[in-house]
């Protein structure tokens, strides 16, 4: 299996490092000034983590090269990871050109996080292989993925993605049905925004709405998720007693949702907040600490909560409901 990564900044450096990790060569292109020296900073940066989470056999830095032409970087690939700016003009102009480049049998995966795949696929020639493949930073350690699906992506696609991103390690959500911003980035948008008003009303500092979301829900969630969170609340009754009790309360309107304007006041209280609440550490220091907690929390969780790939596999469904 040849894999390609287009645009090599901190989402593409994570998957460069996610697949080198399980032992596949990567060959990466990026046609920015100093790219190859910052993509090679990054995954050099990644790598330990990579390791702590497990080596595959022939795993090594070694299996990655580097070109600023695209043609020479996706002509052999099977699987070609876009990451490019979220800006859809930028976007349409590399997919083309990549489309055009790529063999017939290459897979094209994009790792938007908003844009909907159909509007990817309608200036190329070959619409039927692309699928949005959207992971989440830092991709060499947490192993969801988004496959999602354009009006005119195929079923062979989908599932062929399907098996190329599980053989990486990634946990596969096959959102049947696309939308902007896929499933996961809308539940953090919500909470975002929610976040910015309680800031933005003066009910909470930054500081305290990060506390009140990692020493409850945060703690809470990163096991068992929202529905079995509140099934659980539910007691013995589970999710049906919970919806019974506490189902009025949907109607109060304790959330706002629609984005407060970033006033130059928002904007200061948040930054302000943010940068208090960082203690004075670099950026690097904050990354490395996070990656720390996140293996952590990850092989916590599935002490708690295996997964059970084989019966995941099974249930899934590619058609529409």
């Amino acid at each position: 299996m040849k894999f390609a990564v287009v645009g090599t900044g901190v989402i593409g450096s994570g998957w460069i490092t996610r697949i080198l990790a399980h032992g596949h060569e990567v060959i990466a292109t990026d046609p920015s000034d100093g790219a190859y020296e910052r993509m090679l900073t990054q995954v050099k940066q990644n790598w330990p983590y990579a390791k702590e989470m497990g080596l595959s056999e022939g795993a090594s830095l070694d299996n990655l090269s580097f070109t600023t032409d695209l043609k020479s970087a996706v002509k052999d690939a099977d699987l070609i990871q876009e990451n490019v700016p979220e800006v859809e003009s930028i976007k349409d102009a590399v997919l083309k050109e990549i489309d055009f480049y790529a063999k017939p049998s290459a897979i094209i995966g994009s790792s938007t996080s908003g844009i909907m795949p159909t509007e990817l696929q309608k200036n190329l020639k070959h619409p039927e292989r692309l699928v949005v493949a959207h992971p989440f930073h830092p991709v060499y350690i947490l192993p969801l993925v988004e496959i999602v699906p354009g009006q005119n992506t195929s079923e062979e696609t989908v599932i062929k993605a399907e098996e190329v991103y599980e053989s990486i390690g990634m946990d596969v959500l096959h959102v049947r049905n696309e939308i902007e911003g896929h499933i996961a980035d809308r539940l953090m948008e919500a909470l975002w925004r929610e976040s910015l008003h309680i800031v933005n009303d003066g009910i909470a500092t930054t500081e305290e709405v990060d506390k009140a979301f990692t020493h409850a829900a945060g703690l809470r969630y990163a096991q068992y998720g929202p529905f079995m969170t509140f099934h659980l609340a539910g007691g013995e009754g589970g999710m049906r007693h919970m919806l019974k009790q506490f189902g009025p309360a949907l109607k109060k309107p304790w959330t706002k949702l629609v984005a407060p304007e970033l006033t130059e006041d928002l904007y200061e209280k948040v930054v302000r907040g943010s940068e208090a609440t960082s203690q004075g550490y670099t950026m690097s220091e904050l990354d490395r600490k996070r990656n720390e907690f996140l293996i952590k929390v990850k092989q916590l969780a599935e002490e708690y909560w295996p997964k059970d790939t084989a019966s995941m596999k099974k249930s899934k469904q590619h058609q529409k409901v």
